[in-house]
């Protein structure tokens, strides 16, 4: 139907419309909250861990290098995978995948609960980390392509954010709780109801999606780009462990390098490419990403410095540091909820640049905390106002590098926006912690790498800024191009 087509509409009523925002119904605040209480699980996974290592040692007989492989296997395989998941996702049914992915995760969190030997933990630890590899990006594909484009979508990623971010810090508070209360064991069977209560809700609510045509999988593509992140992911947290000049290290980042340098040339040859060129050549999608990558790795790291701060300088407990970061999910939650506004009222790269701003000044005050307990409500206030501003890049990042691709490109989207999530989470933490290092004291190397975090989001900041406005001052030029052909 045309506008000439259209009954006329009193003047009044057309205000009405023109302002009016659209709403949710009743099965998309379903969905919504099925994906959500999905995605906030595997954030918990992240951190639920962490506190709970030297007890899983003791219990298990862990070595203590062993220990951090905990944390690396699951590292390793979430950020490895979710690419190519993101893509198989796209092809054999984002609902299917997301459900597989679900109910491996439920199993391999019984079977770490359930764990009496290092292997078996092991095992389990790297299913999980299939397991998120699968759901992250096919939940956050189902996510935007149930929401159109615009205020909904931007509402919903806010929320996914937030929340995300806020499981992160849960994940922190909660491994400490249930360790102290009950067992270690619970880190891991926590996981098993709410998997199963997703499993039973999902598919009467959530719709499949997949592309008309399946195309074939991209295998040199897969193979290059997998094996480049693995490498990449090992020899960024062998890094931390082993300095920055070991062989190993070294060799498994030229390796890194090498494999994925090579995958954008193996992408032109292929028939059906697992990253299709002009997606990589998009400016909202390489910027919204190198700004995301930043976002989640100093954030991330700033929570290490923060947890080195709390500990080791100030003597508090691990579970009175883990709580100390609840005002941090407070900041994050409100961001996410404050950021679909602010873009729908200015634009994704506007929250990219007051977001990252906002947490470069609130990183930069915390160079001045010293070793004393007086400046503990300082770093309250700082991590507060941090977690707000890095809510409000991250969504701006989301929705930049999701924005402008069809329904059938959104499981590679958010596969790539997720991979970069996985390895900011990873990367941010052996960088900080490289850096804090090399002061004579604990206390001056913390506020080095405090200051080296407020500089790499500064720079994260320019970058969106400059190009994405020379990007968006070229847009009409191309589409006017793009209309006369």
């Amino acid at each position: 139907m045309t506008a000439l087509d259209t009954p006329p509409v009193p003047a009044a009523s057309q205000a009405a419309q023109a302002t009016a925002a659209p709403r949710m119904d009743g099965r998309m605040r379903l969905v919504l909250v099925v994906l959500l209480v999905a995605q906030f699980m595997l954030a918990v996974d992240f951190s639920i861990l962490n506190v709970a290592l030297p007890v899983i040692g003791e219990g298990l007989g862990f070595s203590l290098g062993g220990l951090q492989w905990i944390a690396t296997g699951f590292a390793l395989t979430a950020a490895g995978f979710t690419l190519l998941f993101g893509r198989i996702a796209d092809l054999l049914g984002r609902r299917r995948v997301f459900l597989g992915g679900m109910a491996v995760l439920g199993a391999a969190s019984l079977a770490g609960g359930l764990a009496t030997t290092p292997e078996l933990l092991m095992a389990a630890r790297v299913a999980q980390g299939l397991a998120t590899a699968a759901v992250t990006p096919a939940g956050l594909s189902l996510l935007t392509s149930a929401f159109p484009e615009g205020p909904l979508r931007e509402k919903a990623l806010g929320l996914n954010g937030a929340l995300m971010s806020a499981g992160f810090t849960t994940g922190a508070v909660l491994g400490g709780v249930l360790t102290d209360l009950l067992s270690w064991r619970w880190a891991f069977f926590v996981n098993v109801p709410v998997a199963l209560a997703v499993l039973l809700v999902a598919p009467a609510v959530v719709r499949e999606s997949r592309p008309a045509v399946r195309p074939r999988l991209d295998v040199p593509g897969a193979v290059t780009v997998t094996g480049g992140l693995l490498a990449l992911v090992y020899g960024l947290t062998a890094a931390g462990e082993h300095g920055w000049t070991d062989p190993g290290v070294l060799v498994a980042l030229v390796a890194a390098a090498a494999l994925l340098t090579a995958f954008p040339f193996v992408e032109r040859r292929s028939a059906a490419p697992l990253v299709p060129l002009r997606v990589l050549k998009r400016r909202t999608v390489v910027l919204g990403n190198l700004a995301g990558l930043v976002a989640f790795a100093t954030e991330t790291s700033l929570v290490f410095l923060m947890t080195l701060h709390l500990q080791d300088v100030l003597g508090f407990s691990p579970l009175a540091a883990g709580l100390s970061f609840g005002v941090l999910g407070a900041g994050t939650v409100l961001g996410g909820l404050l950021a679909p506004r602010f873009i729908g009222r200015f634009s994704p790269r506007t929250a990219l640049i007051a977001g990252g701003i906002l947490q470069a000044v609130a990183t930069l005050s915390l160079v001045g905390l010293g070793d004393g307990r007086s400046t503990y409500g300082l770093l309250l206030a700082a991590t507060f106002a941090g977690g707000v501003g890095n809510m409000l890049a991250i969504v701006g990042f989301m929705v930049t590098a999701t924005s402008g691709l069809p329904d059938a490109e959104q499981g590679m989207a958010t596969g790539i926006a997720t991979m970069t999530q996985q390895v900011g989470i990873t990367l941010g933490t052996p960088v900080m912690s490289a850096v804090a290092v090399t002061a004579a004291t604990l206390p001056d190397g913390i506020g080095r790498a405090v200051l080296v975090n407020a500089a790499a989001v500064l720079v994260a900041v320019l970058a969106p800024a400059l190009l994405l406005r020379r990007s968006r001052r070229g847009a009409p030029q191309t589409e006017a191009a793009g209309a006369r052909k």
